[in-house]
This record gives structure tokens, C-alpha cells and sequence, in this order.
């Protein structure tokens, strides 16, 4: 049961974060217009590069969050993973 609320969760999280993603996206042409029809507007960059700002942030989540989520989700694998170093490094020393 928990595996399944924390894919609904996470595929809830996915779907906004991309949906946040697009609106930047239009929000950030919609500056850029600005800046240009209006000979270089200052104000139009500073929000152009805020933008650009919140755009890496929601990317940083979204990436962080497909991370958290392995972990989260299968915690064996890990595991496995852990189990897989020691191997090697025992193996390095032999």
C-alpha cells in the first residue's frame, strides 16, 4: 500500500512540476516580447533571468524528486547497489 501512494504522489508531483515548467516556458516568451518591443527594457531582462532562475529550480525538483522517489520506492535496490561495493572492493584487496 505505501508503494502505491507514493507513486501516486510522486506521478502528482511529476504532473505539476512539468505543468510549472510550461507556464515558465510561456511566461519567459512573454518577457522576452516585452524586452524587445520595448528597445531593450532592463526591467524585461531582470524578469526574463528571474524566470530563467525559477526554470532551474523546477528542473533541479524535478530531478531530485525522480531520485527521492527510487529511493524511496524500492529501497532493495539500494541495496543491491551497496551490496555491489563492497564486492568490488573486497575483490580490489584480494
Amino acid at each position: 500500500m505505501k508503494r502505491a501512494s507514493i507513486e501516486t504522489s510522486s506521478t502528482e508531483r511529476a504532473r505539476w512540476l512539468s505543468e510549472l515548467a510550461h507556464a515558465l516556458d510561456e511566461a519567459q516568451k512573454v518577457a522576452w516580447r516585452l524586452g524587445v518591443s520595448e528597445g531593450n527594457n532592463a526591467e524585461a531582462k531582470e524578469l526574463y533571468g528571474r524566470i530563467e532562475t525559477a526554470r532551474a529550480e523546477v528542473e533541479r525538483l524535478r530531478l531530485s524528486g525522480s531520485r527521492r522517489i527510487r529511493e524511496e520506492s524500492d529501497p532493495d535496490w539500494t541495496d543491491i547497489l551497496l551490496w555491489d561495493r563492497k564486492l568490488d572492493s573486497a575483490a580490489g584487496t584480494a
